[in-house]
């Protein structure tokens, strides 16, 4: 059984607790695609930005499968956010404060034997094909769990192209005739501005999903500071002075409007997303 965190531990206290968790079991994949046509029903007419990975267009499957599941392991991807952030020559156990040098060290021969490192000297790793943040893995890796767990056509890092609405649908997914789209953020509550908000809830107009999903990759609670801005900015939006009320569905599940949902990583991220789309999918049903 898994110990519940005490509202008195540090964050520091709570991402390392996360990281040494064990990676999530590997589960069976399903299948398929459509969802820019979904986009362009609704007067749409997006484009694909330039990927963002640090790895080539054509890797092999063998290998993308191999990081997928990596990624799984919320430890790897605090490791691998880090060595993108460091651009350049990076020690495994300088990345991060969260995982164990050993650890550290592990992740980045895995990343070598994978063809995405190299040692550059003693004790040191440079990553082959530099990226500039860690969202790009972060929305292919979403993107493509989607696919094969639960069977979403799925797109990422889309531009939206409508008036007045800036920036990337990070990803978009089909399934029986409904569309869903997530914001995804990689980096802490901490360091989340008002400005990100309010781009998500223009995207979100400008989309129109079935089911919207506001998604943060950390082990921190959003109670704190991003269930009350999400709210905020919903208040705003309805003009209303009285605010709306959010809805904890379980742990860091929160339910903030009729098919809107903000959702965290802890202990797995797809999981969790998975779990905040049926939430959504069986809100879509008539009410007996």
């Amino acid at each position: 059984m898994r110990r519940v965190l005490s509202k008195g531990q540090t964050a520091k206290e709570m991402e390392v607790e996360a990281a040494l968790a064990r990676p999530p079991r590997t589960v069976a994949p399903a299948s398929a695609r459509e969802p820019i046509a979904t986009l362009v029903r609704r007067g749409l007419r997006p484009t694909h930005s330039k990927p963002d990975l640090p790895f080539p267009r054509d890797w092999s499957t063998v290998a993308a499968e191999r990081l997928s599941t990596k990624l799984g392991h919320y430890a790897f991807r605090l490791f691998l956010r880090g060595a993108i952030l460091h651009s350049g020559a990076f020690r495994p156990a300088a990345v991060t404060q969260y995982v164990t040098p050993s650890m550290a060290t592990s992740f980045a021969s895995f990343l070598e034997e994978l063809g995405l490192a190299k040692a550059s000297e003693p004790g040191f790793y440079c990553l082959v094909h530099p990226a500039k943040s860690f969202g790009g893995v972060l929305e292919w890796y979403v993107a493509r769990e989607l696919y094969r767990r639960l069977g979403f056509q799925v797109a990422s890092g889309l531009k939206c192209r409508a008036p007045g609405v800036g920036g990337d649908l990070d990803v978009v997914a089909v399934a029986e005739g409904k569309l869903v789209y997530l914001e995804l953020k990689s980096s802490p509550p901490k360091h989340l501005k008002d400005s990100e908000i309010q781009a998500f809830f223009t995207r979100l107009d400008a989309v129109r999903p079935d089911v919207a999903l506001f998604v943060l990759d950390t082990a921190l609670r959003l109670e704190d500071k991003v269930v009350p801005m999400l709210l905020k900015e919903l208040a705003k939006r309805r003009g209303t002075t009285a605010g709306p009320k959010a809805k904890r569905v379980v742990r860091e599940l929160w339910a903030l409007a009729p098919h809107l949902y903000a959702v965290n990583a802890k202990t797995d991220l797809i999981a969790n997303i998975g779990r905040a789309i049926a939430e959504g999918f069986r809100a879509l049903a008539p009410t007996l």
